[in-house]
């Protein structure tokens, strides 16, 4: 088994406009003196990287490892969440993700998607250049408005969707398998691949491509009432970064799971700081760890009620409390006799 790496913390919800969280040095301070040990970086923040420069220049990769680790953290993964998501975008929500792309591809849809092709595509080789094996990302969405079956959806909807959305992510896949790095998807409500059976579809689609793997975070399970924990049984050997991020689901008599179209706070389920929610982190860690996962235990911070700060300084020791420094030998091999075959042979008779 291994020991997962950790604390680390995804620095995409701290990015502002003051220091310490203008720029990649302060914020890399900020965080290695609340004891975080890797930092997990948005590519689409160019205060943080030239995800250009970073595909076509190992130098400029060494040059920025040398800045995280000046600060005593590791780069832990890069993301493209945002980019992922413009791979694939339903007609109904073009004017909603404009703003994740740059002006000069704003309501032109074709334009757009190539533009976010491009950005996963150098994501793999500047990933490469970092000496990095996962990447975190979004699917993006095509059948997300039919998500529930009212009306009813026509036949060969769904499949005619999955088979779209593989086709789109097939060359993306394929250049990160050239690099040998695992395109790692968060499954989160608003994408196609938000559960463990769309995931499946998917990579049924791909043929198995083994580099759709997962970025696994239970906060997104928590709000579909799904087994988080039976999860990791399912997917273990596709689960390649890990999100620490707490939610709780607080279903009544008057909303449930679709939140009533109500903001954040007022939501039955809801995004939580670590340790304020009902995610089981004990059992998640002895799963990943029992199933030897050793890579990061990244904290993503989002919660509707406390701050961000509070919930970084918070986030780095529960991180720690909860990694498992994992055994090397068995607890009793204290009594082991140490038979041989010849002994074992007589043992049971033959």
């Amino acid at each position: 088994m291994k020991t997962i790496k950790g604390p680390a913390i995804f620095l995409a919800q701290f990015m502002g406009d003051q220091p310490p969280f203008n720029s990649l040095d302060s914020i890399c301070k900020y965080m290695a003196g609340l004891g975080y040990k890797g930092v997990q970086i948005p590519t689409w923040d160019d205060r943080l990287i030239d995800l250009q420069k970073a595909a076509e220049s190992k130098t400029y990769c060494d040059e920025l490892k040398g800045r995280v680790a000046a600060h005593g953290l590791e780069i832990t993964e890069l993301s493209t969440h945002l980019q992922g998501q413009l791979v694939a975008v339903h007609p109904a929500y073009d004017s909603m993700f404009d703003g994740f792309a740059p002006a000069a591809v704003h309501g032109n849809s074709k334009a757009r998607t190539e533009w976010a092709v491009q950005q996963l595509k150098w994501a793999a080789k500047a990933s490469r250049n970092l000496g990095l094996d996962a990447h975190v990302t979004f699917s993006g969405a095509l059948l997300w408005p039919f998500m529930y079956p009212w009306p009813q959806r026509p036949a060969g909807l769904v499949e005619m969707g999955f088979k779209e959305l593989a086709a789109r992510w097939k060359p993306i896949l394929d250049v990160f398998d050239e690099q040998g790095v695992d395109a790692c998807y968060e499954l989160h409500p608003g994408e196609d691949l938000h559960d463990g059976i769309s995931f499946e579809m998917f990579v049924e689609e791909l043929k198995g491509h083994p580099r759709a793997c997962i970025n696994y975070d239970p906060s997104h399970f928590i709000l579909q009432a799904l087994d988080y924990l039976e999860f990791i049984d399912l997917y273990h050997d596709r689960i390649k970064a890990f999100h620490v991020k707490d939610a709780e689901f607080n279903p009544t008599g008057r909303q449930g799971a679709y939140g009533g179209f109500q903001g954040w706070v007022n939501r039955a389920g809801r995004f939580r700081s670590l340790g304020d929610g009902q995610v089981d982190f004990i059992g998640i860690f002895s799963k990943l760890s029992q199933y030897d996962y050793g890579s990061w235990a990244v904290l993503e911070w989002e919660c509707c009620i406390k701050s961000p700060e509070q919930g970084a300084a918070e986030g780095a020791p529960f991180i720690s409390d909860h990694i498992i420094q994992v055994t090397e030998k068995a607890f009793d091999d204290f009594a082991g006799g140490g038979i041989d075959e010849a002994g074992n042979r007589k043992i049971l008779g033959l």
